[in-house]
């Protein structure tokens, strides 16, 4: 695909988000005062739009950028050029209430549940946090909410006051998505969020992401290198490679007629 081309998603529900022409590029620093003497490129001339309640599969090889696009989407990475189009609210530009909205409606899951839980809260006290910045209220009310997400995600509302060392990788996985759904997104961003799991875990993990997409509404970008995970569970698959987008399609389509050679390689490396 050329720099720059949509890659459009027809007949689906309505665009819920939009990235055009995507550039994000880190600077490189040099010198006794430490200048930027270069850029490197992440990501060069990305573009896709989410629709509402779809799964979208965005897989490659490590170090492609698959990462820094959701940085990119979550506010966190340098844009160098293009646009992120959220509603009315657009990337670059959002003004710092548009930015604490966005913040809410877009949420991550990350890939290792045993480092993205501060060991030193409790598991009310991790799932609450983003209540406690975005939605300033009672304590009871954050108990009531804590204990909805621990119910929908499969874990007892009893275990809000322990500490993630005595959970096992799946439950704390399960704590991670909680934390995510209790600001109630629209959009997950789920970075390789089965692949420090076990098999069985893993099916899991999956078949409560499949639950919670239908019970919640939700619309996910399920970033990853596994091809069976993404067949499993994505409508869509984008194919990244050196920060480009190189192919795009339905999931039947990617598996059963690849068009791009590295799509094709990627296929044929499959366990």
């Amino acid at each position: 695909m050329k720099d720059g081309e949509a890659v459009r998603s027809e007949g689906r529900g309505e665009v819920l988000l939009t990235v055009r022409d995507l550039v994000v590029e880190y600077p490189v620093y040099g010198g006794v005062i430490k200048r930027v003497v270069d850029r490197v490129a992440a990501v060069r001339g990305v573009s896709f739009e989410l629709r509402r309640g779809e799964v979208v599969g965005l897989v490659g090889e490590s170090g492609c950028g698959k990462t820094t696009i959701a940085k990119a989407l979550l506010g966190l990475a340098p844009i160098r050029r293009g646009v992120i189009r959220f509603g009315k609210i657009t990337i670059p530009g959002a003004n710092a209430s548009e930015e604490r909205f966005l913040k809410q409606r877009i949420q991550i899951v990350f890939q290792d549940p045993f480092s993205s839980l501060d060991p030193r809260m409790s598991v009310f006290e991790i799932v609450s946090e983003g209540l406690r910045v975005h939605e300033p209220a009672e304590r009871k009310i954050y108990r009531q909410r804590v204990k909805e997400v621990l119910e929908a995600v499969g874990l007892e509302r009893a275990l809000m006051d322990r500490y993630p060392h005595e959970f096992s990788g799946g439950q704390r996985q399960r704590i991670a998505i909680a934390r995510a759904l209790v600001l109630r997104p629209e959009i997950l961003l789920l970075d390789e969020s089965v692949s420090a799991l076990d098999v069985l875990v893993q099916a899991q993990i999956l078949n409560l992401l499949e639950r919670l997409k239908k019970e919640f509404g939700l619309t996910y970008l399920f970033i990853t290198h596994d091809l069976g995970v993404v067949e499993y569970l994505a409508d869509r698959i984008l194919v990244m490679h050196d920060g480009r987008i190189v192919e795009a399609g339905d999931v039947e389509e990617i598996f059963d007629r690849p068009r791009c050679d590295y799509t094709k390689r990627l296929l044929a490396a499959r366990p």
